[in-house]
């Protein structure tokens, strides 16, 4: 399957239409959150994305709740936080949020390690694990230096070993591409990614 997926759209216009435009190649849309800015403009973002010619898979960044994300609207979309889906043989899993807390405030939909590790572990199989946060120690460096990712999530793709791990969250290091064990993982920023990916 073809894979176009995304990080951290932030209604951004530009990045959204070539979203849209590369979205006629592809089998399988994936949205590793943060759509719209501190939990505001969610309707511009379904707008931005509407034209999305094929069906989207998407998990909430901390900018925007869960449930904020499935009451959207955005056309042919499964949204998943700790939850797993389908498709055409393809089997994804998904987790939202800031994993760790942020310090960006009430604003920010967080989870702790702890919190994660026990959604996560719903999650037996996987061909693509989709996570707004990075696995530690890997994409996840802020500008400062600073390792800001989830022991949790890295836990999960050790254990899991799925095909992708796709991510955002850390601006610093969109288009970071690396391994962990079997597993490529991606913190993808706003732009077109391709992957390809047997079921």
């Amino acid at each position: 399957m073809k894979i176009l997926a995304f990080s951290d759209l932030h209604l951004s216009a530009p990045h959204a239409a070539d979203i849209v435009a590369a979205s006629a190649e592809a089998d399988l849309v994936i949205g590793a959150g943060d759509f719209c800015n501190c939990r505001q403009g969610m309707d511009r973002a379904v707008a931005m994305l509407a034209g999305l010619k094929a069906p989207m898979v998407a998990v909430p960044g901390n900018g925007e709740s869960a449930e904020e994300l499935r009451a959207a609207g955005f056309p042919d979309t499964t949204v998943l936080h700790g939850e797993g889906v389908e498709v055409k043989g393809l089997r994804l899993f998904g987790l939202g949020y800031g994993v760790p807390e942020t310090p960006f405030g009430s604003w920010s939909c967080d989870l702790s390690e702890v919190q994660a590790a026990a959604m996560l572990a719903a999650c037996g199989r996987a061909d693509i694990l989709i996570c707004h946060s990075p696995p530690k120690g890997l994409g996840d460096v802020t500008s400062g230096g600073l390792s800001v990712g989830s022991t949790a999530v890295r836990a999960a793709a050790e254990r899991i070993q799925p095909q992708l791990l796709l991510c955002g969250h850390v601006h610093d290091c969109w288009g970071f591409r690396g391994r962990l064990g079997r597993t490529q993982v991606a913190n993808l920023g706003p732009g077109v990614n391709w992957f390809e990916v047997e079921p």
